[in-house]
């Protein structure tokens, strides 16, 4: 049960939304920016950093959504999404991708936690500063996202199969499009 009064049968971040709508519109606007961008790392990649972020932080609504957000634009799916929440560092990514991942794990510790080294070696793996960066700002605002998810209570449905059609209308419609009116 939330923490405060939250429209009923709406999971997730979806409650907290519809409680305040007017702060919705900026979420799901950074959401589209950060996530739905086609430069460098593709969309499914960059849903697969806030899933892995979201299961670092234990947020089992994010982290359910966010996978089959990553799996339905991912060649590999559930599959890859798997492997990668299982250990980053035997998942069949590519190293570029998988030094972005282990920048937005440090970032999900303490955005102190990023070193050179790390950002040597996502260079070093192809990834470029507009991708160092958003790797960075996708952990970060998963973290706030996070909180914001589980710091009301909310609930998650526990099946994968129930986040497939949140995934088919958000990688069709972007966030902005599926935000509560205000």
């Amino acid at each position: 049960m939330a923490h405060i009064d939250l429209p009923e049968g709406l999971p997730g971040i979806i409650g907290p939304m519809a409680f305040r709508p007017e702060t919705s519109v900026h979420l799901n606007g950074l959401a589209d920016a950060l996530l739905r961008d086609e430069t460098g790392i593709t969309r499914g990649e960059r849903e697969l950093i806030a899933s892995y972020v979201s299961h670092l932080n234990e947020c089992n609504f994010c982290c359910k959504s966010h996978s089959a957000f990553a799996a339905h634009q991912l060649d590999d799916g559930y599959e890859l999404v798997d492997a990668v929440l299982a250990d980053i560092a035997t998942a069949p990514v590519s190293d570029k991708v998988r030094a972005l991942l282990v920048i937005a794990g440090q970032v999900q510790q303490s955005g102190r936690k990023v070193t050179a080294d790390h950002v040597a070696a996502a260079r070093d793996a192809g990834a470029t500063d507009l991708e160092i960066h958003d790797a960075v700002l996708i952990a970060a605002a998963f973290c706030m996202y996070n909180r914001y998810v589980d710091g009301l209570g909310t609930f998650a449905p526990p099946d994968r199969a129930d986040y497939d059609g949140m995934a088919q209308d958000i990688v069709a419609n972007g966030y902005a499009a599926t935000a509560p009116a205000v």
